[in-house]
């Protein structure tokens, strides 16, 4: 069992939480994942790693609340704890000194580049942070990726904070004013891979965080597989970071959405229990 330490709402539907998990917690490095389930009979999620504490033996992770999993995580509270926590898996992100770096997250990637950015001002890095979502309400961690960025640019679809419109859009203004050395991007698929697109001619080294289906997160089930290079690679032990230049997104996209019935259908009967109970409890 793994002890929730803190909770924190960070946005709509998104929560924090730190998790004490001190074996994870000792070798986690940034760009790495675990898995967890939230009791017994749960599914196995992946999970990337968005923080650590070696001394207080503890691990942050970011959930948006968008499906059963996710949801029955969202309701618990600091003090209640989760069955497993395993990790870190997957290779950690590649961190040196490559001059002017790119930082692009969407979504719950946003959390996910903080480290990196972090790790890359250390290395010695320029480091230029984006973030983007479709409203402000769905924006967070501003104030701790701009700590480690020399440049930060907020984007949102709607206009309500920052720039109207994509973190590519700033990102193609940035490649046409200066030399970019390396990109690192994370959010939903087709974010990464317009921002692949977009590189991918000025010949930028882009790496992107596959995070799709998941279930041993040890290489034995294959659920995670995804074209790159024209070769088939696991995401969970060869990744989760992987040129972009190389992914075949098409492919990726259609494999992410191969349970989208079965993922709604249990979401259904979660709310439906979840319901029932509501009911009974205000009853008595």
């Amino acid at each position: 069992m793994h002890k929730i330490i803190k909770k924190k709402k960070m946005a709509e539907n998104t929560n924090i939480f730190e998790i004490h998990a001190p074996v994870v917690a000792k070798k986690a490095k940034s760009g790495q994942f675990v898995i967890l389930r939230v009791d017994e009979k749960g599914e196995r999620v992946p999970m990337t790693i968005v923080d650590f504490d070696r001394g207080r033996g503890t691990v942050t992770i970011v959930a948006q609340e968008i499906g059963k999993t996710t949801a029955q995580l969202g309701g618990l509270r600091a003090g209640d704890s989760i069955v497993d926590l395993v990790g870190p898996l997957g290779h950690p992100s590649e961190i040196m000194k490559f001059g002017t770096v790119v930082l692009i997250g969407g979504g719950t990637g946003i959390a996910c580049i903080y480290p990196i950015a972090r790790d890359m001002k250390k290395a010695g890095n320029k480091v230029i942070s984006i973030i983007g979502a479709r409203n402000k309400d769905l924006l967070f961690f501003r104030k701790e990726i701009k700590s480690f960025s020399s440049e930060f640019y907020v984007t949102t679809d709607d206009g309500s904070e920052g720039q109207k419109g994509f973190v590519s859009d700033v990102l193609k203004k940035i490649m046409s004013e200066r030399k970019v050395d390396r990109v690192v991007t994370i959010g939903p698929v087709i974010m990464m891979k317009v921002v692949s697109d977009l590189t991918e001619s000025s010949g930028v080294k882009t790496m992107v965080s596959l995070n799709p289906i998941m279930v041993d997160g040890t290489g034995m089930c294959g659920s995670c597989r995804v074209s790159v290079g024209g070769e088939t690679k696991l995401a969970c032990v060869d990744g989760p970071e992987f040129d972009g230049h190389e992914v075949d997104f098409s492919n990726l996209m259609l494999r992410n959405r191969m349970f989208c019935a079965e993922e709604k259908s249990s979401m259904e009967r979660h709310v439906c229990v979840c319901g029932k109970r509501k009911k009974l409890t205000l009853g008595k």
